[in-house]
């Protein structure tokens, strides 16, 4: 099931990169959970797809131009660990900006039903049940 995750996540990303927010959505459990770890901005924890949907909505709100993209992919069992690096252009002031953060994706039964964003990368593993 790993590489299955794997490649979900792939697959979200490269809608991601293009703009396409909406890829991955269909896969959400009931329950699915966003957590953004402090310090990461609007950190919280937003619970299922109706308020995952609100917090990316504002987000989008505020940014021209966005992107996030994967760059790295570990299996982790039923989780993924992804690199990301995320840019856009602040719709007021024009200014670009970008930022290189992790992700952990948690799965069952082909439904995600956690995705966790964490700055550090020895945090990612943790999260995930590796060490660095």
């Amino acid at each position: 099931m790993s590489e299955e995750n794997v490649e979900t996540v792939r697959g979200i990303y490269r809608e991601w990169e293009r703009g396409n927010f909406r890829a991955g959505t269909d896969l959400f459990d009931h329950d699915t959970v966003l957590v953004l770890r402090t310090p990461l901005p609007e950190a919280g924890t937003y619970r299922g797809p109706e308020e995952i949907r609100g917090y990316m909505l504002s987000f989008l709100e505020t940014w021209d131009d966005a992107a996030i993209e994967g760059e790295s992919f570990i299996a982790v069992g039923d989780r993924v660990v992804v690199g990301v690096h995320q840019q856009a252009t602040g719709i007021e002031s024009s200014i670009p900006v970008a930022m290189r953060y992790f992700q952990v994706w948690s799965f069952r039964g082909g439904r995600i039903l956690r995705i966790e964003s964490i700055r550090e990368r020895d945090q990612a593993l943790e999260a995930a049940g590796l060490r660095d």
